[in-house]
């Protein structure tokens, strides 16, 4: 049976988490299901419980610069980008560190960790309590839409995971952006627009080669997806399609009115699953590639994407 925890029960959520169990918590992109970093056996509990594929790695949680550098190896352009972002939802994917004593179900395999400090409050009060990296996917069985709130999280997980921390809404609601740093290049962009990225490293951002194959979370062509069909870019409705709008479209579902690409992020997964519990097939109207847009429409496309 999964708990359901309130915000006042920090210690109670940690002590699950040191002691080997999952607990799905919030931070300001979605919630995320978490594990010990370091317990082979923990880290397993999240692939089992999400039916995640063994190939895909998962992003480290940790509270701030000084814990992520005992698990990465930071180059000067990581550093660069973590003092500038972090806390927030920027990943950073390093080498892993020597002594990091990850498990390897962590990083699929890999000789890179992808590394995260939340700026939400409540993330930031459980891994300080827990004192340990949290290893944390979103909340939800894999390929399906991502959690922002806990009844989300209960609505696909419980029964598989031992608690729940319900800290409301996330208040970005898509997932972190990526940066790989070896070479430097976009490996999913997210909740940090690109243009503030490439404004930070003074040059443009290449995005990374299918060739490179999987090399960070959020990298699958089918992901984040509905149970319905989904078509993109809709400028008319059909009259068995359930619209999902963006700016002056008269719609019950609107990602945003005032076409603001911020709300529009926030509103993105929430609104997907009421329209999937409305209808068989979804329309989206179009939505701006710049900025938050660009991470907006990478979680669209990958969810109407021909699935296995």
């Amino acid at each position: 049976m999964t708990k359901l925890l309130s915000s006042d029960d920090i210690a109670e959520a940690a002590a699950i988490l040191t002691g080997g169990g999952l607990v799905a918590f919030p931070t300001e992109t979605v919630y995320g299901l978490g594990a010990n970093a370091l317990d082979n056996f923990a880290v397993a509990r999240i692939y089992e419980a999400k039916e995640r594929p063994s190939f895909n790695p998962l992003i480290v949680h940790v509270h701030d610069i000084e814990a992520a550098e005992r698990i990465g190896e930071f180059s000067a352009v990581a550093r660069d980008l973590a003092q500038a972002f972090w806390p927030g939802p920027l990943s950073i994917v390093v080498p892993v560190a020597a002594q990091a004593g990850l498990s390897e179900l962590v990083t699929a395999g890999l000789d890179t960790v992808a590394i995260r400090v939340p700026a939400s409050d409540l993330a930031q009060s459980l891994l300080q309590a827990a004192d340990v990296p949290i290893a944390a996917p979103s909340a939800n069985p894999s390929g399906q839409i991502s959690p922002t709130m806990a009844a989300h999280v209960m609505d696909g997980l419980s029964g598989r995971v031992d608690a729940v921390l319900d800290g409301g809404p996330c208040s970005v609601g898509l997932e972190s952006t990526i940066i790989g740093t070896d070479p430097t290049r976009l490996l999913r962009p997210g909740g940090v627009p690109t243009e503030a990225v490439e404004a930070c490293l003074g040059r443009r951002l290449p995005a990374a080669s299918s060739d490179d194959g999987i090399v960070a979370p959020g990298q699958l062509s089918s992901h984040y997806a509905p149970n319905a069909t989904l078509r993109l870019n809709a400028d008319e409705v059909a009259d068995d399609e359930f619209l999902i709008g963006f700016g002056a479209v008269d719609t019950p579902l609107n990602l945003s009115q005032a076409a603001d690409l911020t709300e529009a992020a926030a509103n993105l997964f929430a609104m997907l699953r009421t329209a999937d519990a409305n209808s068989q097939r979804i329309a989206v109207s179009p939505v701006p590639r710049h900025g938050l847009g660009l991470a907006i429409n990478d979680r669209l496309e990958r969810a109407a994407a021909p699935r296995d």
